[in-house]
C-alpha cells in the first residue's frame, strides 16, 4: 500500500505482454488480437488471486479501450485515478 491508499499489483507471469492493441492492430486485426487481449486479462487476473481488481490501469487508450472490451472490470488511465486521488 502506498501513501495514497493504492495496493498495486502486476501481472506475475507474461508482464511483457502487449494486449493485442497495437494501435489498429486490434481492429484490423481481431482473430490475432483477442487472444492476446484474453491472455493479458488472463495473467493480470492471476496477479489478484481469488480477489479480482478493483480497476486495471494503463498509460495507453488503446490498450484501454482494447482491455474493456474483455473484462467488467473497469479499465482507466492510471493519471485520472492519480488525478482523483489527489483532489482535495
Amino acid at each position: 500500500m502506498n501513501q495514497l491508499g493504492f495496493r498495486l499489483r502486476t501481472a506475475q507471469s507474461e508482464a511483457h505482454l502487449c494486449c493485442g492493441s497495437a494501435g489498429t492492430y486490434s481492429v484490423l486485426h481481431p482473430e490475432l488480437a483477442t487472444p492476446l487481449r484474453d491472455r493479458k486479462l488472463g495473467a493480470l487476473g492471476e496477479a489478484f488471486g481469488e480477489q479480482p481488481p478493483d480497476v486495471i490501469l494503463s498509460a495507453n487508450i488503446g490498450c484501454i479501450t482494447h482491455l474493456q472490451s474483455g473484462t467488467a472490470t473497469p479499465v482507466r488511465h492510471w493519471i485520472e485515478v492519480l488525478d482523483e486521488a489527489l483532489r482535495p
